[in-house]
């Protein structure tokens, strides 16, 4: 049996590795269209590969993945994080779990992990084509046939292929799927930062409030989590998240849209005002300005206080009905124009790819094309930040290469 991979990154090379272990007589041949191995590996994390997740209930972990759960809730009964870890720890990677529960090689590079796939590939004694862009996939007498964009580059016949080819960023990279009678999800960017640039908001930079919530205004779209104040917007978590979870809503607004911020993350607009009520009973001469509520950052909170057009030298004790409300509007209900969105570091993930309705879940073989199957996010699969696109690609090329 001779397979082709197509496609060099996380899920190509975790499923050629396996298909060799599967079937140590296999011909494996991975394809790749660029001179760059497994190059979202070595910018996940910042450079560190945030390759899991731990510590977290397995309804988390589902709800990590706007797109996918479903399919993943089986997929992760095959093969999940523990399985993974266990697969890093095995190949001789001592790993780090962080305090919010995301995975690390211990060394905090993302190197030690590209050597151990070029390691393994290597004395698997599987052949890497690079420069080998694919132009098309036909049938041909119940194989398939690979033939190349170079058209000097001979075609190549395969009893099974797995596309790994990544999330592409434009539908037109999907076409040559879609011509094998795919239905194709509209690709569009998730995991993104908000720019602000009519927001003065962002010359805070650099202040980061760690439990805030964020919704997308006039719909029930919101996240909860860390929340960065940067130059041209805001970022840190949260904001991943909401980008993520919101993403097509997104991109057919043009990113054009408002968000609301809660501030101290608290849902009751009574428990705020009594709060504020105690610290005005306990503090009646204090300033605004020296009694920061929830701890807030003194920039931010001094910030809030010029929003609402509180000044910063009245007294608690002075507030009245009319000040308390607008605190209690201010931090629990704060709304910021975004226009414009900013990649997220080098990371670039997409939504969208090949529907899951044209895959037999358990196999991931297409149901249009027989022994054609899918890996990573050439799926219509993408999670939030934290190392959860990853472990999609490790449990999908795990599965792909059962070849089932």
């Amino acid at each position: 049996m001779n397979v082709a991979i197509i496609g060099g990154g996380a899920a190509g090379f975790f499923s050629a590795i396996h298909i060799k272990k599967n079937y140590p007589e296999a011909e494996v041949h991975i394809f790749e269209k660029s001179n760059n191995l497994l190059s979202k590996v070595k910018v996940s994390g910042g450079g560190r590969c945030n390759l899991s997740h731990d510590n977290i209930s397995n309804k988390e972990w589902l709800e990590a993945y706007p797109r996918g759960r479903n399919l993943l809730k089986k997929s992760f009964k095959v093969f999940n994080h523990q399985d993974a870890m266990q697969w890093f720890e095995e190949k001789g990677i001592a790993l780090h779990t962080q305090d919010d529960g995301c995975v690390f090689p211990a060394a905090q590079d993302s190197q030690v992990i590209i050597d151990v796939f070029l390691k393994e590939v290597n004395k698997q004694k599987t052949p890497i084509h690079l420069k080998h862009q694919i132009s098309s996939i036909t049938e041909e007498n119940g194989k398939l046939r690979i033939y190349f964009q170079d058209q000097n580059m001979a075609s190549r016949l395969f009893d099974k292929i797995i596309v790994a080819t990544g999330g592409s960023p434009k539908m037109q990279g999907l076409k040559w799927l879609e011509s094998l009678g795919h239905k194709i999800e509209s690709p569009v960017p998730s995991l993104f930062t908000f720019n602000m640039p009519n927001e003065t908001i962002t010359k805070l930079m650099g202040i980061v409030i760690e439990n805030v919530k964020i919704s997308l205004q006039t719909s029930k779209l919101q996240a909860q989590g860390t929340i960065l104040i940067t130059h041209w917007g805001m970022s840190g978590p949260v904001v991943l998240k909401l980008s993520s979870l919101a993403a097509p809503v997104l991109n057919e607004k043009k990113y054009q849209f408002k968000i609301q911020i809660n501030w101290v993350n608290i849902a009751n607009n009574d428990h705020i005002l009594e709060e504020l009520q105690n610290i005005a009973l306990r503090n009646p001469n204090k300033m605004l300005s020296n009694y920061r509520p929830y701890q807030l950052p003194e920039r931010l909170w001094l910030f809030l206080l010029d929003k609402c057009g509180l000044p910063s030298h009245k007294k608690w004790q002075e507030l009245g009905k009319k000040g308390f409300n607008k605190l209690i509007n201010i931090l629990s209900n704060d709304i910021y124009a975004i226009d414009g969105k900013t990649n997220f570091k080098e990371e670039f993930v997409t939504c969208g790819g090949i529907s899951l309705q044209e895959i037999h879940s358990q196999s991931l073989q297409s149901k249009r094309v027989p022994h054609l199957y899918f890996a990573g996010e050439i799926l219509n699969i993408d999670g939030i930040t934290g190392g959860f696109n990853l472990q999609a690609a490790w449990t999908t090329g795990f599965i792909a290469a059962q070849l089932g």
